[in-house]
């Protein structure tokens, strides 16, 4: 069995649920939602490994290091040049240099009441995909007065990132958070943050209920703890599961891989009961082949796939297609 192996959950979901039967499989799940890796590249890859326990970063988040994360890759990025590509190209640039950077999950789980988190040293699969984006977003810009005031660029940045990552871009508390990646999708889409793809790419409507995080409700903390959370979150589920979800199917990704551009957003469908989403990550083109920018549970850090991404797809069990969205540029 290679280093690279494959997700069979999605981390932002579930940060108590220690193991789920599903299919007949016994699923590692502290998590529960994109990352937790289970499936090689290799051709024995399929289902989930073994059960697995996981604990949060071993750092803290938002600390003097992790700002400096933000400042090294803006002045990379300018010193560069690369701050004037095309924002597709420029996310993937930026993501590349994260590659080595430790994996981590339950990144986002602070504990006391719902804030932003800032973690750079320790990246999970989404929130490699958001600090990439809004990065991205704020070398695009940024004024010049940001680089020189260190309260102004820490404002700048975490208001990115917090359109990113909350509905709207309005932190109210924990049910704000965009935790099933498809809505994370729509919404960034009608802020003109991305662009969804997979309609326009010949995909098709997933018409399958979501509901996990409401039907493990004790798999959640925040959830567990204020009863008055669920019913918000069920409402967000209400909402996705009547809209539907454009999707590839795993056997129709290799027709449409050249329509996939460097910097893509790639979120990899699940297979599981009530879940939309199983790993998120970044397109990225070598030699002539689409492979997976992505935060891996297995391999503990940033990595390129060692296959295309048609081909890991095929290969993983618990995936069955994929959604893409492409990063917009910045209005101005």
């Amino acid at each position: 069995m290679n280093s690279e192996q494959e997700e069979y959950g999605m981390q932002r979901h579930a940060t108590g649920l220690s193991r789920l039967m599903i299919a007949g499989a016994l699923v590692a799940s502290a998590w529960f939602v994109a990352c937790a890796d289970g499936a090689p590249d290799g051709p024995a890859g399929g289902g989930p490994a073994a059960a697995v326990s996981a604990g949060g970063p071993s750092t803290a988040p938002g600390t003097d290091i992790d700002w400096g994360i933000v400042r090294e890759k803006t002045r990379w990025a300018y010193a560069e040049g690369i701050n004037t590509l095309p924002m597709g190209e420029l996310v993937a640039r930026i993501g590349e240099s994260f590659v080595g950077t430790k994996y981590s999950p339950h990144t986002l789980e602070a504990e006391g009441p719902e804030g932003l988190v800032i973690e750079l040293e320790e990246l999970d699969c989404v929130t490699f995909v958001e600090n990439v984006l809004a990065l991205a977003r704020f070398v695009k810009s940024a004024p010049p007065i940001v680089m020189n005031e260190e309260r102004v660029l820490r404002g700048y940045y975490s208001g990115i990132l917090t359109r990113i990552r909350y509905r709207d871009g309005e932190i109210d508390a924990y049910p704000s958070r965009l935790h099933y990646f498809s809505e994370w999708i729509d919404n960034n889409d009608e802020m003109g943050i991305v662009k969804s793809l997979a309609e326009e790419l010949g995909g098709v409507v997933d018409p399958e209920p979501i509901d996990f995080m409401t039907t493990h409700v004790g798999a959640y903390r925040q959830l567990a703890d204020s009863p008055e959370f669920v019913a918000a979150v069920r409402a967000a589920e209400g909402r996705l599961s009547a809209s539907g979800r454009f999707f590839v199917p795993e056997d129709q990704i290799a027709a449409i891989s050249d329509r996939i551009q460097d910097g893509d957003i790639i979120a990899a469908t699940s297979t599981v009961e009530g879940l939309d989403v199983a790993h998120t990550g970044i397109a990225l083109w070598i030699d002539g082949t689409l492979h997976l920018l992505h935060a891996p549970l297995v391999g503990e850090a940033v990595q390129i796939s060692e296959v295309s991404l048609s081909e890991r797809i095929l290969r993983i069990e618990g995936q069955d297609g994929i959604m893409i969205a492409r990063p917009s540029e910045p209005s101005e």
